[in-house]
């Protein structure tokens, strides 16, 4: 009963957050980028909510936690140094100065202007619409699990309830209403993660008597202390993840969105700090807690847990915590994964309108029109990830790295190159767009022709996303010195921006 009160008091504040930011947003503008003035910590903490979700604390850290053991934790240790302080000391300020300067709202809008193409423009607002669903119906997977055995609570019942909230507060409040319940969710997630590390160690000794534990357990090949090693059983593996869950943010739309809305560079600066911390202890912490799954759910035949990867965190917590504390940790996966659905659906649906339904199918478009357009396209987004995720047999760790391979392989070069460099070319980005979506594509149509649970095809989903943004960062300058060079003009003007003080 605890745990259902605490629930809907956070329930009531996030529709209590959207009737007071529907209110303030006026136009495109406010509902897209909060009038590009947000400040630091709004910006850091709706970077790093955006970041972490159920995907993370329920896929991710149950299934790499069991396969890696204690070696998971370095992915946590990459998401903080590579996904959050690198990312924004590399792409932080240059982001927003120079899509300010070439007034672009999207990523799409940004590929447009930057390289002079508008079917750059139109063709990555496609690839974000259609891609940003499975990660989107990944969260839903996630959210539904716990609910649903936190609750007893049907899981198509628990996926309907979140649809409908998360609906609500985005198409009402937009950008403004994520950014501050971003705010009051990271809170929650920072406080919540530190007392679910206490509980799940205390649930078995304590540290060290935990570690003595996971050490005795044996891999595969009969090794025991494999799990507890610095590496894992499988460094490949956990170098694949590593690349795919922190090199991924630098081209994934809904995160580099964060750059565009800094009020300016002082908010840049402190908000890194902010974001790499925040990252560290979510991260760091869902990953090392993930670890100790071996000790509370025993594994089948086949070596993996017998409910399935997806339910491990779920049954961990499950009868191992006090009501109140589980009514804690469902608020906690809740509110990481309702700022990132919020983050999804706000850059799928604002893409798709400003860069591909306005002036391509609709000449003239009011901003009226925008608005009620983004907002229909907000609810379609959700009934879609919805109906997807409703298939029990999707994984939500394929599905995620299928979205996040499909995007960042395709944007990340790009969209870092073009920062920097003036000898970008259409060609190549074209090029990294192929590059992208035919590596992550492939493997998961290969994964279907096999019949293989998990999305495993050539390799497996998340090394099939690291691969497709190593190759890209090599294939754009290496196409880029080989054809046609844009316009002087167009690239002086996109750089004249980096002069000014």
């Amino acid at each position: 009963m605890e745990s259902l009160i605490i629930l809907a008091v956070y329930l009531l504040a996030m529709v209590g957050i959207g009737l007071y930011s529907w209110r303030k947003t006026k136009n495109v503008s406010d509902f897209v980028l909060g009038g590009r003035n947000v400040g630091s910590w709004l910006t850091a903490f709706a970077y790093g909510t955006s970041y972490f979700s159920a995907v993370v604390f329920i896929g991710y850290a149950g299934q790499f936690g069991w396969n890696y053991g204690l070696s998971a934790t370095w992915i946590g240790i990459g998401n903080a140094l590579i996904g959050s302080l690198l990312a924004w000391l590399v792409l932080g300020r240059r982001t927003r100065v120079m899509t300010k300067h070439l007034e672009s709202a999207t990523m799409p809008d940004f590929f447009g202007k930057r390289y002079d193409s508008k079917a750059l423009r139109v063709v990555s607002s496609a690839i974000i619409f259609i891609f940003l669903v499975p990660y989107s119906a990944s969260v839903y997977k996630g959210l539904g699990n716990l609910f649903s055995l936190a609750f007893d609570i049907d899981l198509n019942l628990c996926l309907v309830i979140m649809a409908a909230i998360t609906g609500f507060y985005v198409i009402a409040g937009g950008y403004l209403a994520t950014a501050i319940s971003d705010f009051v969710q990271g809170i929650i997630m920072l406080a919540g993660i530190i007392l679910v590390i206490v509980s799940v160690l205390s649930g078995k000794g304590g540290f060290t008597e935990a570690v003595n534990q996971l050490s005795q357990i044996q891999s595969a090949s009969g090794k025991t202390g494999i799990y507890t090693s610095l590496f894992g059983p499988d460094p490949m593996g956990l170098f694949g993840v590593i690349v795919l869950t922190s090199l991924g943010t630098w081209g994934l739309p809904q995160m580099i969105h964060k750059f565009y809305t800094i009020r300016d560079d002082k908010a840049i600066k402190k908000g890194t700090v902010i974001s790499t911390v925040f990252a560290l202890v979510i991260s760091g912490g869902s990953y090392f807690m993930g670890s100790f799954g071996r000790l509370y759910v025993e594994a089948g035949e086949n070596g993996k847990p017998a409910a399935g990867y997806d339910m491990i965190v779920p049954q961990m917590l499950k009868g191992n915590v006090s009501d109140i504390l589980l009514g804690v940790v469902v608020v906690l996966v809740f509110s990481a994964s309702m700022s990132t659905l919020s983050a999804l659906v706000m850059a799928s649906s604002s893409t798709f309108t400003l860069d591909f339904l306005k002036g391509n199918i609709v000449k003239n478009m009011s901003v009226k029109a925008q608005m009620l357009a983004i907002r229909i396209l907000c609810a379609f987004f959700v009934i879609l990830s919805l109906v997807i995720a409703l298939n029990p047999n999707n994984l939500i760790t394929a599905l995620m790295s299928l979205s996040w391979g499909a995007l960042a392989g395709s944007f990340l070069a790009p969209f870092l190159y073009g920062l920097y460099w003036k000898g970008v070319t259409k060609a190549a980005v074209w090029a990294s767009f192929i590059t992208g979506i035919g590596v992550t594509g492939s493997n998961y149509i290969i994964s279907l022709a096999l019949g293989k649970a998990g999305g495993v095809g050539f390799t497996t989903p998340p090394m099939a996303g690291a691969i497709a943004m190593l190759v890209s960062l090599a294939v754009v300058p290496a196409v880029s010195l080989l054809t046609k060079k844009i316009d002087k003009k167009v690239v002086e003007t996109a750089f004249e921006c980096y002069n000014e003080k």
